[in-house]
């Protein structure tokens, strides 16, 4: 569901922490990221029921990455990245740090899309208005990017961009889910190839969280798998504590992320251990209705997507136990939050 570049990753913990896919910039409460769909067909699916999730065949990273994926330009580095950019400004945040800009080409780091991305120093901001044209720079390490440098531009100057959906406005403002609320089931297709459903976790904990293996940001879907896979961690590390938790990421691009792309991505944040760790994605049908239970927000734009970031808990009858909007969370709250819900704690 995206178009993007992707930005291996420093090991981090027990698990390798490699993605597969490059990544540029935003962070705040919620954030976006802008993807280009690929061509490939999605096809509907259905969910298991046992810890047979856990039986996974990993792939050998040194196997060629999959088709349609790029390298990137941060690869086993972790040298400060400068890229000049230009486009339009779609939105800005409340909280000052954060502008949602349509942009062109950025040669050498990521196609034209749109992207919400993080500003430093909020006085940059002073006088930019939706709908500018403006040049920046975008600043990139390994884990984490940001723009600066920003300037007024004239829209002459700008290379035609694809018209923006209207319906992709506001994603910077998504609410708050209820706890206590009962999820309801949904299907999935596992990276083994086996249909799912979230009810195949029934009497677990369950922490979920939505992320696309294209996903340019480091500091958005590769930052949501290094947390899973730290909090994995800190729950296997833990003699004495629950056994009855689950950790699920959930693509939202599955025309592109095929069982086999998904179980190569996997491979890079977790290795060979697959335990209470599965990968899946949702077809169209079952993410829409995903998203609108959750105030998930992803958004169409010319062939690119939008969306917010949003990782979920809950309990072992599927209630909604705690909700992270963003990517300001830290890995021991995930595995304090799974565990309080795996054995009954009350918010």
């Amino acid at each position: 569901m995206c178009e993007l570049v992707s930005a291996l990753l420093p090991t981090k913990g027990k698990s390798p922490v490699r993605p597969v896919l490059l990544a540029v910039a935003l962070t705040s409460g919620l954030l976006l990221v802008g993807c280009k769909k690929d061509s490939t067909d999605s096809n509907a699916l259905s969910i298991p029921t046992n810890n047979a999730a856990a039986t996974l065949i990993p792939t050998n990273p040194a196997e060629p990455v999959a088709p349609g994926m790029q390298g990137s330009p941060l690869d086993f580095t972790n040298v400060l990245r400068s890229f000049h950019a230009r486009g339009i400004v779609r939105e800005l945040a409340a909280d000052g740090h954060t502008v949602v800009v349509r942009h062109e080409d950025i040669p050498g780091f990521m196609p034209k899309m749109t992207m919400a991305f993080n500003v430093r120093d909020a006085g940059e901001l002073r006088g930019i208005h939706a709908g500018d044209a403006i040049t920046f720079n975008v600043k990139a390490t390994e884990d984490d990017s940001w723009i600066e440098h920003i300037r007024r531009a004239s829209t002459n100057d700008m290379a035609a961009l694809p018209p923006a959906d209207p319906a992709s406005s506001m994603l910077l403002h998504a609410a708050q889910m209820k706890v206590g609320d009962v999820l309801p089931d949904a299907e999935l297709l596992a990276e083994d190839g086996r249909t799912i459903r979230l009810s195949d976790f029934r009497g677990r904990a369950l922490a979920f969280t939505f992320i696309f293996t294209r996903c340019p940001l480091p500091n958005f879907c590769p930052r949501m798998n290094q947390n899973f896979s730290r909090a994995r961690d800190l729950l296997l590390e833990r003699s004495s504590g629950p056994t009855n938790w689950q950790f699920l990421s959930i693509s939202f691009d599955a025309e592109f992320d095929k069982p086999g792309v998904l179980n190569r991505y996997a491979y890079s944040y977790r290795g060979k251990n697959t335990d209470r760790w599965l990968f899946a994605a949702a077809p169209t049908n079952v993410m829409s209705a995903m998203a609108a239970q959750l105030d998930f927000r992803f958004a169409n734009e010319g062939g690119s997507f939008l969306h917010n970031l949003r990782t979920v808990v809950i309990d072992p009858q599927r209630r909604v136990y705690h909700q992270f909007d963003g990517n300001t969370w830290k890995a021991d709250q995930l595995a304090q939050a799974l565990t309080d819900a795996a054995t009954g704690k009350a918010k």
